[in-house]
């Protein structure tokens, strides 16, 4: 990436976008009508450029605004799209489907590559379209993979691991040792989890405490890596960690709390800071070459009090920051200035420039509705 440089500041390109908020299914009459709101964004010259030779399309969830943003090349310039999604959270992606963690349930699309060769000659090389949801409950999804063809996702209510089931809320499949029942107390706030191998390896949790909210004090330094092959923590003293990832050979790990992208050692617990960038840093993903991470800035709320970035507050930038693994250098940025605060996570989609996708509600999105019938002849 050594001709992708970042642009100066003073020579961001700048947009606005005019979106509308998730619908909630209500009747009309108990809630006010919902209002459009407006985003404003600025990114690198060479964001574009970035994606194209990384080949990728980036996925932005953010909870506050409720949206999963669409972030693609095309003619040379980024493409923005804004998907409602209430309070989106963790994203997982595979090739043939994707998954977004909302408010109170976990949203399926499923790739049409049929639709997507009809829409080739507009420049979309895939289409992911709704095709149902799973009602959780409001368990405070955060993290989510695909292992196999189950969906495993970190159930932060309840401390745990989970995966989806069609006549249940969640299955329990893994809790911190340390954690003595399942139930609705957010202890830990276990809210990471890494995939090694294909298989679940890794999660981050904010302090290791079996107490309802017991991580808040600890938020500070209390902050913890373990790996699920042996049920120990290797790793300490992170302040509010998250986004464990497993790429490249190395284990990735986001100090969110102090805004830095480190490296861990699983043997020794010592970590090593790539970059310190200008944000909470929270949600990654990684290519051979490159790492998004999601930025945030933060409310002056007690859930911030006393971690070190807060004492950088006025600094902090919301967005994603585009770093060059080989020399740690922040090669590109977007930035959201108005509309969007937080940024929860962050996934690509490797090997598509310009994907469409139809969320569950494409029409007030100013989405294309897209209605998928059997061919005549067939049942």
């Amino acid at each position: 990436m050594n001709n992708h440089r970042l642009a100066d500041a003073g020579r961001l390109p700048r947009g606005t976008i005019t979106t509308q908020p998730a619908a909630r299914d209500v009747p009309p009459d108990t809630e006010s009508p919902p209002t459009a709101r407006e985003v404003k964004y600025a990114h690198s010259l060479n964001l574009a450029p970035l994606l194209e030779h990384l080949h990728v399309t980036l996925l932005i969830s953010t909870y506050q605004a409720g949206k999963l943003v669409v972030v693609s090349a095309h003619g040379g310039k980024p493409d923005f799209a804004f998907h409602s999604f209430e309070r989106s959270m963790g994203v997982a992606v595979r090739p043939d489907r994707l998954a977004v963690g909302a408010r109170a349930q976990i949203w399926l699309l499923r790739s049409a590559p049929d639709i997507a060769a009809r829409l080739a000659d507009r420049g979309f090389d895939a289409c992911y379209l709704t095709r149902g949801s799973h009602y959780t409950g409001d368990v405070h999804v955060h993290e989510m993979s695909w292992v196999g063809d189950e969906l495993w996702f970190v159930n932060t209510l309840f401390s745990c691991l989970c995966t989806l089931h069609e006549n249940l809320s969640f299955v329990p499949r893994w809790k911190p040792p340390f954690i003595t029942e399942f139930a609705a107390e957010d202890r830990c706030h276990l809210n990471g989890l890494g995939l090694a191998d294909g298989k679940p390896r890794y999660v981050t949790f904010m302090a290791e405490t079996n107490a309802a909210g017991g991580w808040r004090p600890h938020k500070a330094a209390g902050g913890c890596l373990m790996d699920l092959a042996g049920n120990e923590v290797v790793a300490r003293g992170f302040a509010m960690p998250h986004s464990p990832r497993v790429a490249n050979g190395r284990l990735w790990l986001l100090d969110s709390g102090r805004g830095r992208l480190v490296t861990v050692d699983p043997k020794d617990g010592r970590s090593e800071t790539v970059v310190e960038l200008p944000g909470y840093t929270r949600g990654l993903a990684l290519t051979r070459e490159a790492a998004f991470v999601g930025l945030s800035r933060i409310r002056e709320t007690s859930t911030f009090g006393g971690v070190p970035i807060a004492e950088k507050r006025d600094q902090l930038k919301c967005g994603v920051g585009i770093v060059e693994l080989r020399t740690g250098n922040l090669a590109a940025l977007l930035e959201f200035k108005s509309g969007v605060e937080e940024v929860f996570d962050v996934q690509v989609l490797p090997g598509l420039r310009r994907p469409l996708i139809s969320g569950p509600f494409a029409g007030q999105d100013g989405s294309e509705l897209i209605w998928t019938v059997p061919q005549a002849g067939t049942s």
